[in-house]
C-alpha cells in the first residue's frame, strides 16, 4: 500500500497537533511537528540575543544548528543541538517568538529544507501553518483545521490548568488573536488554507470525530489510488 504525505495546517489551538499525532499513530506514519522546529530555532536565537530582523546573524546561527525530532512512544522529543528542549519550547512566549522568527527568510529556508528532507519519501503526517501551501504543495492529502478564537483560547487555558498553571482566559484569547494576526499577515508564507485542502471546523467536534474523519478520508484516497 502506498505511503502518502499528509499535510495538516491550521492556527494555534485548532487541534492540529493532537489530530496529526493520532492520525500518524493509526496509520503507522511518522509525525512531524514543524511548529516545534520553529520554536527550537527561535529559542536558540533568543539565547544568542538575536533579533528576528538580523538576517546575517540568523544565517550564521542556523549553519551550525541541528534540530532533530525523535519519537519516544507517544512522546515527540525535540533535540536542539543534542539538547532536549521539548518542555522549554512549549510556552506561550516561545510560540510568539516562533511566529516572529518564522518571518525571517533565513529561518524559513533552512527549516523548510529540513522538513522536505524528512518527508520526501512519504509516510508522514506533517503539521504546521504552511505545509500544504509551501512545504508540500504536492501532498496527496491536505486538511486545514480551524475553530473559533474563543474555542481555541478555552483549549489553551485548559492545557495550562492541567499543568497547574493559572492563566486568565481573556489573556489567552488576546494572545490567540494576536498570533492569528501575526501569522496570517506575514509577507512570507502566511497562514492560509491551500486551495485543495479539506477544511474542518473543530469547534463542536470531539478529537475522535476529527481523527475518524481524517483517517477515513485518507484510507479512501489510498484505496482509490491502489485500484
Amino acid at each position: 500500500m502506498k505511503r502518502i504525505t499528509v499535510a495538516v495546517d491550521g492556527p494555534a489551538g485548532s487541534g492540529k497537533s493532537t489530530v496529526a499525532r493520532e492520525v500518524a499513530r493509526r496509520l503507522g506514519y511518522m509525525y512531524v511537528d514543524t511548529g516545534a522546529m520553529y520554536r527550537a530555532a527561535a529559542l536558540k536565537a533568543r539565547r544568542r540575543d538575536l533579533n528576528p530582523d538580523d538576517e546575517p546573524g540568523l544565517i550564521k546561527l542556523l549553519k551550525d544548528t541541528s534540530i532533530d525530532l525523535v519519537a519516544d512512544g507517544d512522546r515527540l522529543i525535540i533535540l536542539l543541538d543534542g539538547e532536549d528542549v521539548s518542555q522549554a519550547i512549549r510556552t506561550e512566549e516561545a510560540g510568539m517568538d516562533a511566529s516572529a522568527f518564522s518571518r525571517s527568510p533565513a529561518v524559513r529556508e533552512r527549516l523548510v529544507d529540513l522538513q522536505r528532507h524528512i518527508g520526501r519519501s512519504g509516510g508522514v503526517v506533517m503539521e504546521g501553518r504552511d505545509i500544504g501551501t509551501v512545504v508540500f504543495p504536492q501532498a496527496e492529502y491536505k486538511i486545514f483545521l480551524d475553530a473559533t478564537p474563543e474555542t481555541r483560547a478555552s483549549r489553551r487555558t485548559k492545557e495550562f490548568e492541567a499543568k497547574g498553571i493559572h492563566v486568565e482566559k481573556s489573556e489567552i484569547l488576546e494572545r490567540v488573536r494576536r498570533r492569528d494576526q501575526q501569522d496570517s499577515t506575514r509577507p512570507l508564507a502566511p497562514l492560509k488554507a491551500a486551495p485543495d485542502a479539506i477544511k474542518i471546523d473543530t469547534s463542536e467536534m470531539t478529537l475522535e470525530q476529527v481523527v475518524n474523519n481524517v483517517v477515513e478520508g485518507i484510507s479512501q484516497l489510498i484505496s482509490m489510488n491502489d485500484e
